[in-house]
């Protein structure tokens, strides 16, 4: 392979990080959690230039443009116990958004997946995450991540960002969500989360959105005064809402 991503241009960006880099995949997912269940070791990466059908979260099709995006995915070995799998959302967003943005206030976050400049009008990154889920703790999970626009060299780029996901990913709880709250531009809006498994008789929860939880989770306040956590691993659609609609 040859351009900024072979591995003689990643090495020393990425120094003693175990990683594996091609031309082109399918999508680097499956290949990272091939990885990791044969061993690989946190922070590994996988990256490659072009994808031919990458996915984030729930399936959700993605663009990777060759040459111009920034494509991986990481091995992660958290210690969080199963209920906790959608704190990782959390943690790789601000983890993005502090070797993303020119300074760390500059940038926003559209739960639970997406990275924007602070006023919402480009995004700057996207999140997929897969999790392992052992019977008392989460063996692994990857988290798979695209740079919407990222122009070579991209190995120093990649070695911040997996950097970064690691850093926040030791931090305690408090110092993440206060990174992350303030700048949730879904908090305070009306949505609808609709529910895997989706369709037109589907579960779907209707309320504005006033806080997110330490397992990664948005609270919405209904209409008729509930509170409701919505999950990410079990969103399968979030959309605008009119303040009163009803909804489970």
């Amino acid at each position: 392979m040859t351009g900024d991503l072979a591995a003689d241009e990643l090495a020393p960006a990425l120094g003693d990080r175990p990683f594996r880099t091609y031309p082109a995949l399918l999508s680097t997912e499956p290949e990272a959690m091939a990885w990791a269940r044969s061993g690989a070791p946190a922070g590994a990466v996988v990256v490659a230039d072009y994808q031919a059908s990458p996915r984030g979260r729930g399936g959700w099709p993605w663009q990777v443009r060759a040459g111009r995006g920034l494509g991986f995915s990481m091995v992660l070995r958290p210690e969080l116990p199963p209920e906790r799998e959608g704190w990782l959302y959390v943690v790789v967003s601000v983890a993005l958004a502090d070797a993303l943005a020119d300074a760390r206030d500059d940038a926003g976050f559209d739960w639970p997946e997406t990275v924007t400049t602070a006023d919402g009008a480009t995004v700057l990154a996207r999140i997929g995450v897969f999790v392992q889920l052992g019977p008392a703790r989460i063996d692994w999970g990857v988290a798979t991540v695209l740079v919407e626009d990222a122009g070579p060299p991209r190995g120093p780029l990649l070695a911040r960002l997996a950097a970064a996901v690691e850093t926040r990913l030791a931090e305690p709880v408090d110092a993440v969500l206060a990174a992350y709250r303030p700048r949730c531009r879904t908090v305070g809006r009306s949505v609808r989360a609709r529910m895997i498994p989706l369709g037109p008789g589907g579960p779907a929860v209707v309320g504005e959105a006033v806080g997110v939880l330490a397992d990664g989770a948005l609270v919405l306040l209904t209409p008729r005064g509930n509170r409701v956590a919505v999950r990410p691993p079990n969103l399968g659609v979030l959309e605008p809402a009119e303040p009163d609609a009803e909804g489970m």
